[in-house]
């Protein structure tokens, strides 16, 4: 059952190092880069359409974003390590255990996250020295983000999950899907275009919420459809304490590397807004 599992799934224990490296890390820097230009044309789209004072807003609420998702990567990477070790040794069954733990744990958190932050924007813009001119611009669109975080941040575990099982190139597909939605939306729902509202600085957060639940709904089908071996059915959805154990262990490690990752992001970001 394994051996069929892994059967052209990406198995990173075969063949030579180099060859199979390359294939598996050009999909996952293409994807970084697709990531990052996305956040470069978003600001892009921001600047010319709403004014300096809109992009500056968007940048102390992507300093939030980019807080919560050195979270994920921290808790993600950590199953992902998980995830691989087991892949390796062809146990398909307590991969796919470890990513069902993690997916049903994180899928909670991230709905907090969503609620407390739609609640807590005002605080949280407040204690970021949020200036005046640009706070209720900031709140507006923060709040949009914090609906978008279960999609954006389920979506960024799906993802490492996948990686962690050799498989980086459907990473890459679907990181495509909600890059091309993300900024092709940008300007229908900011300028109102069609039968779309205007919504201003709004409407560039809700072109990420539609890319990314998009991106997730076309992922979650495509690993049904494909039957990829993480798939998760019946007891797979359970949480298991020794795997949430082990992935704690490991996740303070990584989340320092990607709180300073974001830090430099967030530097990045409020430069590119001055």
């Amino acid at each position: 059952m394994a051996d069929a599992a892994l059967r052209g799934r990406g198995d990173l224990t075969q063949g030579s190092i180099g060859p199979t490296l390359l294939k598996f890390a050009i999909p996952t820097l293409a994807s970084s880069i697709l990531q990052s230009l996305n956040g470069t044309i978003n600001a892009i789209w921001v600047g010319r359409f709403l004014g300096e004072h809109a992009l500056a807003a968007t940048s102390n609420a992507n300093m939030v974003m980019f807080l919560l998702t050195a979270f994920v990567f921290g808790f993600g990477m950590a199953s992902t390590i998980l995830i691989g070790q087991y892949w390796g040794r062809k146990d398909v069954d307590e991969a796919r255990k470890i990513f069902g733990t993690a997916a049903g744990a994180f899928g909670i958190i991230t709905i907090l996250i969503a609620i407390a932050g739609w609640f807590l924007s005002p605080a949280i813009l407040h204690a970021l020295g949020t200036p005046g001119d640009a706070e209720q611009l900031a709140l507006e669109y923060l709040r949009v983000i914090f609906l978008a975080m279960p999609a954006l941040l389920l979506l960024t575990l799906l993802m490492m999950a996948l990686r962690g099982a050799g498989d980086s190139l459907t990473p890459l597909w679907f990181m495509i899907v909600a890059v091309v939605l993300d900024s092709g939306l940008n300007p229908v729902f900011i300028l109102g275009l069609g039968p779309i509202p205007r919504m201003g600085i709004a409407g560039s957060a809700m072109s990420t919420l539609v890319g990314n639940y998009l991106a997730l709904i076309g992922l979650l089908i495509y690993m049904y459809a494909q039957d990829l071996p993480l798939r998760l059915r019946g007891g797979s959805f359970a949480t298991s304490g020794p795997i949430l154990r082990s992935s704690g262990r490991l996740s303070p490690r990584v989340c320092r590397w990607a709180f300073r990752w974001s830090s430099s992001r967030c530097r990045h970001w409020r430069s590119s807004a001055s």
